[in-house]
């Protein structure tokens, strides 16, 4: 296909870190951006058991960003994988390729999340992993995973024939790399300035072949934990980039074309807020569910093990019966009765039958409601 290159916007050679930026014109979006993200945070903080509880966040997140960039699937679609190949493995038949590189998206954003936990900086060789690990299976194998560019790269507008963005030359990328890491690391501007300008000056630079905006987009997250500003990894923002994405891509490709930095952030921060105020909601009618079920599990099953079949059914809101008896902590016989007690009460519903050696498989529709986008 010929690509319309008249109206492209081309990368903003040396302008980046930008020179100072008009905080009077941001101050209000800054400050109400870190309010929103305090009371989000202080959330978590009186969580203790966050990981259960929002790591299904992480799924969606998955899900939304994907979908950004064409790979639709569902939380349900998904959640069906997990039950079935919890074990890593992405081979699998009659799976949707969408679906596999939804999985790899989330299995990648945890295992950074891992790698900064345990004392990774965030570096170009943190995100050529996360990279590899993105792309390592489906349509993006073939798009050099764990390897940065050799060939220009665009940002295109194939239903209108037409570039919309030239990112930076292969020649100059190691040395914007360098530039945006350094500034990463070693810079003393306000956390959410510095991802602010991070972010677009990963996707500017647009490093990789494939999954530029999912790893941009992972940054977000990996920086706002890394900083301490949020104290668990479960602050994810493609909800509102995908709500607003002719904004997002515009806003982005103005910093380029006319040195719109100031404009970018304030965009960007009142993304953070609104994002905030969103996960918020959610994480609190999750664990609102939580405090609920706590009372309906012990009343249904034996105290001893409720909590385990209750963190269980949370941690893998859709599950085959064999999992939950062999992953839920609790003994194989007890676990079987409390299946049966949990479809009696209609805890969880039947989404197929036991079939031969395939085990039933259930979901927990009190938390899917509540995950679905």
């Amino acid at each position: 296909m010929n690509l319309n290159l008249s109206n492209a916007v081309h990368y903003h050679y040396d302008q980046f870190p930008p020179g100072p930026l008009n905080y009077g014109n941001m101050i209000d979006a800054l400050l109400k951006a870190t309010s929103a993200l305090a009371r989000y945070d202080q959330m978590l903080k009186n969580m203790h058991n966050s990981e259960i509880l929002l790591a299904p966040l992480r799924n969606q997140e998955a899900v939304i960003s994907s979908r950004m960039e064409g790979t639709i699937s569902t939380m349900d679609e998904i959640l069906r994988y997990e039950a079935d190949h919890a074990d890593d493995s992405e081979n699998a038949s009659n799976v949707r390729s969408e679906v596999i590189e939804t999985i790899l998206y989330q299995r990648a954003l945890k295992a950074a999340q891992s790698a900064l936990n345990d004392g990774y900086p965030i570096s170009q060789s943190l995100i050529k992993g996360i990279h590899q690990r993105l792309l390592s299976f489906g349509r993006g194998a073939t798009k050099s995973p764990g390897e940065f560019k050799t060939e220009q790269n665009y940002l295109a507008d194939k239903s209108q024939r037409k570039i919309l963005f030239v990112p930076v030359s292969p020649e100059r990328l190691h040395e914007g790399l360098d530039t945006l890491f350094d500034y990463i690391n070693n810079n003393q501007d306000p956390v959410l300035i510095k991802t602010a300008l991070t972010h677009v000056e990963f996707e500017s630079l647009h490093p990789f072949k494939d999954g530029n905006g999912r790893i941009g987009r992972m940054l977000i997250t990996l920086m706002l934990w890394k900083s301490g500003i949020i104290s668990a990894p479960h602050f994810y923002i493609s909800g509102y980039f995908e709500d607003h994405k002719d904004e997002y891509i515009d806003t982005m490709r103005q910093v380029s074309a006319k040195g719109e930095w100031t404009q970018w952030c304030v965009f960007f921060l009142s993304a953070v807020e609104s994002q905030a105020i969103r996960n918020l909601t959610i994480a609190e009618n999750i664990r609102t569910l939580y405090e609920e079920m706590k009372q309906v599990f012990a009343d249904t099953l034996s105290l001893k093990w409720s909590m385990n079949a209750l963190d269980f059914v949370f941690s893998n809101p859709i599950f085959r019966n064999n999992r939950f008896t062999s992953n839920a902590g609790i003994p194989v016989p007890t676990a079987a009765r409390f299946t049966r007690a949990l479809l009696d009460n209609k805890i969880i519903h039947t989404l197929e039958e036991a079939s031969g050696r395939r085990p039933a498989l259930y979901s927990f529709e009190p938390l899917m409601n509540l995950l679905r986008v």
